[in-house]
């Protein structure tokens, strides 16, 4: 449960969170923006000499009003953010700053450990974001639009369709140069045209969308079905089987290397480089240097030998690459194939691998499905509902203007991740968002994004999916989860099951 103060809207003047209702738990904070940025983080539990009092455990879900300092029969100045052992809240107001800089006072500044209130220390790298995610952003919804952090400099992380879609949209106010959340002192590297900015962005984008329109993309779909079967025929009469690394994880590999020209023969490279990339350099410089490097290298190789023997591939046009008459530079050619395997990879195995984890223990959808094999509707809105459901991929923004977004202020330098899995299950956009259903009609999801970002592949993931799924539905009729051993979650960026351990229901 998150238990915490709002990071939204502050004005000069002290104002602080009381229930909408009578209750004998008051969730309180104060927002001043006369408290120095550089205030102390408050005295916690743990300290014998500290005055607070224990941590508070929220008691049911009520609706928040802002009411003006002193109007609350209760003046106190404590508040509880997470109800983490020894946690005492005061609060991050993103908008009070003082000279320019951040204020911070009562933020919990952690770079590591637990995350002690999703609301105002959340992490997308912690252990309970993958298989929880879905849980924590509704219950910040709940509260307010919009988290912050202070464990990458000040983050943000929006929970409402409306917040997502003004930034996604909006590239006068945020910068698609960073698309990842991290500390300040990560390196980036280029990776056109999902890190480019107008007016750079539309000739990379130019360039590779025609590898992935709907006519180049139904052509490989008997190639995926095939390689399917071949994937199950692996697993053949075994009654245990792990539907991650044994079949999701090499879909989307077979996919990508039929359309842009890589070698299939390096596919557990790539997987390498996407596991570490995701799970590992977010906490590790060392291993993104290492990544960066490595992929640079083998890319750089690849694209030499495009060009001294072309193909009839993307890799080939990368090499060649030029955009109104002149040549793209080196470095933003190998950006471009980075972005193909780190990107067209993880993030559609992660769908699939949350779609059979869904219906391993839904079996009563995927009768309804295979009693229909020639209902492509169906099939369809059911691939659809995956996508709205399990959508596995958040962005992020840079902040390179004061915005306001949803009444939270972000300034310049700041970071903000773009939560479209979050902006899923908003019930402002949704019924019942909550619930999976398999015929959703009125399903307008954002799994693959908003605005001149959204995904170029997104026709090979849908393709990719729903073979994927129509093919193991048909060979595993009763499949299930297996109950001795644990589904492990991916945190971070892509959100899917690494590990999908499930009883084929084969003797």
């Amino acid at each position: 449960m998150v238990g915490a103060v709002s990071p939204c809207r502050a004005t000069s003047w002290h104002r602080r969170w009381v229930p909408a209702t009578p209750s004998t738990w008051w969730r309180t904070a104060v927002c001043s923006p006369r408290v120095p940025w550089w205030s102390p983080p408050p005295a916690t539990r743990s300290d014998p000499s500290s005055p607070f009092p224990p941590p508070w455990r929220r008691r049911s879900h009520q609706p928040l009003r802002w009411v003006p300092r002193g109007s609350s029969p209760r003046a106190d100045r404590t508040s509880v953010a997470g109800g983490g052992p020894g946690t005492r809240a005061g609060t991050v107001c993103p908008s009070a700053r003082s000279g320019g800089k951040h204020m911070a006072y009562g933020a919990e500044r952690v770079d590591s450990g637990p995350v002690r209130s999703w609301l105002t220390d959340w992490d997308w790298l912690d252990d309970g974001w993958g298989e929880n995610a879905i849980d924590i952003w509704n219950d910040v919804r709940e509260q307010c639009p919009i988290a912050t952090t202070e464990r990458y400099g000040r983050a943000f992380m929006p929970v409402t369709m409306e917040a997502v879609r003004q930034i996604a949209n909006d590239t006068e106010n945020f910068s698609s140069i960073w698309v990842n959340v991290a500390r300040p002192d990560a390196p980036r590297s280029p990776a056109p045209p999902i890190t480019s900015d107008p007016p750079d962005h539309h000739g990379h984008r130019r360039l590779i969308l025609p590898t992935f329109n709907p006519k180049a993309v139904a052509a490989i779909e008997e190639e995926l079905r095939h390689f399917c079967r071949k994937l199950i025929a692996d697993i053949g009469d075994s009654p245990t089987a792990d539907a991650a690394v044994q079949y999701s994880q090499h879909i989307p590999v077979h996919g990508i290397c039929i359309l842009t020209g890589l070698p299939e023969e390096d596919a557990d490279l790539f997987r390498d480089w996407i596991y570490k990339n995701f799970q590992l350099a977010p906490k590790d410089n060392n291993v993104r240097i290492q990544v960066m490097t490595e992929m640079g290298a083998y890319i750089s190789e690849i694209l030499k030998e495009r060009l001294a023997n072309p193909k009839d591939d993307l890799l080939t046009v990368i090499a060649n690459a030029e955009i109104d008459g002149k040549e793209v530079d080196w470095n933003i050619k190998v950006g471009y194939v980075r972005l193909q395997i780190v990107a067209g990879i993880d993030t559609t195995w992660s769908a699939i691998g949350s779609g059979l984890w869904h219906f391993a223990q839904h079996n009563d959808q995927v009768q309804r499905l295979l009693a229909v094999p020639n209902d492509h509707e169906l099939w369809q809105t059911a691939n659809e509902e995956v996508l709205r459901y399990y959508a596995p991929v958040t962005m992020a923004r840079k902040v390179v203007k004061d915005v306001e977004v949803s009444g939270c202020p972000m300034h310049a330098g700041d970071q903000t991740l773009v939560t479209f899995p979050a902006a899923n299950h908003d019930p402002a956009e949704f019924e019942n968002p909550g619930e999976f259903v398999l015929d959703r009609q009125n399903n307008r999801h954002v799994a693959f994004g908003l605005g001149i970002h959204r995904c170029a592949g997104s026709n090979l993931a849908r393709l990719e999916m729903i073979v994927a799924f129509q093919e193991w539905l048909r060979a595993f009729p009763d499949y299930r989860l297996d109950p001795d051993r644990k589904t492990t979650w991916a945190n971070g960026q892509v959100r899917g099951p690494r590990v999908l351990p499930v009883l084929t229901g084969r003797r």
